[in-house]
């Protein structure tokens, strides 16, 4: 099948808006198929910097269509700034289409996320508070409002009416002291449905005719596994899934129509938020791989926490996607530490565990156990593009190491290499072209 999807392995902020912005060379449909506007996709190309939201990474390439499928929940306000955002930096949106059965995140979505939050005291999940969450839950409380909806102003203000004076009860409920206030959120949205309505259409059946005319469609993955709501570190996860196998539901395709798999790998770990992250460094090399990896979230600014990279949750990851190939970004990154470690697996009481632990409890008490590689030096700019075009071979040979150990030990081998964070520093190591 001409389709490949590109998921985050571990707990997001792997690379995988410029992994997916490489690949949309290669394709002709990229598709954006779960999560919202609390995923960000950072891509550089030159030495220009987008800082993606809610548009797949492949609004950059010309010519290439850019769907956002009925997987996500959209924040209209958000989505309109943007494309005038790229608009204004000379990129087009004439080629983004938004699919009209996705979730709209209302205003009270993102006060309700705020409140509820707020309630956790100690047990906080480290929400991005813009609403997504609350927004899922509407879904599936058959309370949502879709972007069909948004651009039929009659039926917008009748569900708005019902709506709005029940969110406002549930916020007093929760000890808020903030409102909506209807007739003005009424106004606002009917205007972003007038905005968005060019782009508002059956995005299901414009995949399924591309495919069937044998044109190539990558998927776009928010957030990482380990953010699954099924799946991850609940519940400390998002709000929907994030593995491929909700590619093909996000998008409206069956899943035999699914193909190739690439996983993004980070050659480090790192996590937003609370919950456990077992290879968390709280040391100084925490904190320069931090600073040198500009690990700061895309979409919140908040500082990431940084560990060695765990095998453990990488071989989770593969059983539940079922990679056919490694994107590994950020080895750069390493560069210049005396010593790499990578966690091998994880002992509980002294015993070897088998397989992910699936309760919190057992994950927090986890000790990894680590293998140690030579480092290697810093990749000079100079040297890069050398690198680049001598392939493997060429790089240093710890780093090249440290590359076949992941190789083996996941059983998959590794496609992409990221050695900088521009587009075109990705070391393309496919023997087959998609």
């Amino acid at each position: 099948m001409p389709t490949l999807a590109v998921i985050g392995t571990q707990w997001g902020d792997e690379g995988k808006g410029k992994v997916v912005d490489y690949l949309a060379g290669e394709a002709d449909v990229v598709v954006r198929f779960q999560g919202g506007n609390n995923a960000g996709h950072s891509v550089k190309i030159g030495e220009e910097l987008f800082k993606l939201h809610h548009l797949p990474s492949g609004i950059l390439r010309p010519g290439k269509l850019a769907v956002i499928g009925n997987g996500v929940v959209i924040d209209p306000g958000v989505i309109l700034k943007e494309i005038e955002d790229i608009q204004a930096r000379g990129k087009g949106a004439d080629n983004l289409r938004i699919s009209d059965r996705a979730h709209v995140i209302m205003p009270y979505h993102k006060l309700l996320d705020g409140a509820e939050e707020r309630l956790r005291e100690g047990a906080k999940v480290g929400t991005t508070g813009r609403g997504i969450g609350p927004a899922y839950a509407d879904k599936a409380a058959r309370l949502g409002v879709r972007m069909g909806e948004l651009v039929d102003e009659p039926l917008l203000r009748n569900r708005m009416d019902f709506l709005v004076p029940l969110k406002n009860k549930m916020l007093e409920a929760l000890g808020s002291d903030q409102r909506v206030d209807g007739k003005k959120a009424f106004e606002d949205y009917a205007g972003y449905g007038r905005s968005l309505k060019p782009f508002i259409t059956d995005t299901g059946s414009m995949i399924s005719e591309a495919l069937s005319k044998g044109r190539k469609v990558l998927f776009e993955g928010a957030q990482g596994t380990m953010l699954d709501i099924d799946h991850g570190t609940y519940p400390y996860v998002t709000s929907s899934s994030t593995i491929s196998a909700n590619a093909a539901a996000g998008a409206g395709i069956p899943p035999t129509a699914m193909g190739a798999i690439i996983g993004v790998v980070k050659a480090y770990t790192t996590r937003v938020g609370a919950g456990p992250l077992p290879t968390e460094l709280h040391d100084e090399t925490g904190e320069r791989i931090a600073e040198k990896g500009g690990e700061f979230g895309t979409t919140t600014g908040r500082t990431r926490r940084c560990g060695w990279l765990d095998l453990a949750v990488l071989r989770y990851s593969h059983s539940l996607n079922g990679f056919t190939g490694l994107a590994l970004t950020k080895v750069d990154v390493l560069g210049g530490l005396d010593e790499v470690k990578v966690c091998t697996h994880y002992t509980v009481d002294g015993k070897r565990l088998s397989s992910f632990p699936p309760d919190m409890r057992t994950l927090e008490r986890v000790v990894p156990v680590y293998r140690s590689f030579d480092g290697w030096d810093d990749l000079e700019p100079a040297r890069l593009e050398d690198f680049l075009n001598g392939g493997l071979a060429r790089l240093p040979r710890s780093m090249r190491y440290y590359v076949g150990f992941l190789e083996k030990e996941i059983g998959v081998p590794v496609h992409l290499l990221g050695l900088g964070r521009r587009r075109s520093e990705l070391l393309d190591l496919r023997r087959e072209r998609w």
